[in-house]
């Protein structure tokens, strides 16, 4: 539960970092200059419309220490460490990139390739001749997992 004096002491933060006046913050944010001051006087609790215009006004203000305190104003410029998970080693039997590369070469020999240009025809060649080094695939929580050859 957000505590509403803790909130507009936050709000009132955002306000005196980029030295406005509560109706100039409200402009800014897009809301009635009244709804500021029922706001910052812990009349009135603050919407999610609310919340997310001040999100959208002002990019450095975070979204967990806007409504929890925690975190940093503002939103610190490095990001966050990459969490590694660690995936065990393929054997040779299950060589991802193997596989890959045999199924492309059954692909291939398969089809039947019109007469391209000649500069075409020698950048797939030598594309195909490429062995694959490593593949990083990257999740939406920070996590990857990194598969190497």
């Amino acid at each position: 539960m957000v505590n509403i004096d803790e909130f507009a002491g936050r709000i009132q933060k955002v306000i005196d970092y980029y030295s406005l006046s509560a109706s100039g913050f409200a402009d800014k944010v897009g809301v009635q200059r009244s709804s500021i001051s029922h706001i910052l006087s812990g009349r009135n609790k603050p919407s999610l419309d609310f919340v997310m215009k001040i999100l959208k006004a002002f990019p450095e203000v975070d979204l967990y220490w806007l409504l929890n305190g925690k975190g940093t104003f503002p939103k610190s410029e490095t990001p966050p460490p990459v969490q590694k998970v660690e995936t065990p080693t393929p054997t040779d039997s299950q060589n991802l990139f193997t596989e890959v590369q045999s199924e492309k070469k059954e692909v291939e020999a398969s089809t039947n390739i019109p007469q391209q240009p000649q500069k075409i025809l020698e950048r797939q060649i030598s594309s195909a001749e490429k062995e694959i080094d490593k593949v990083i695939i990257f999740y939406k929580d920070g996590t990857y997992q990194l598969y190497k050859n």
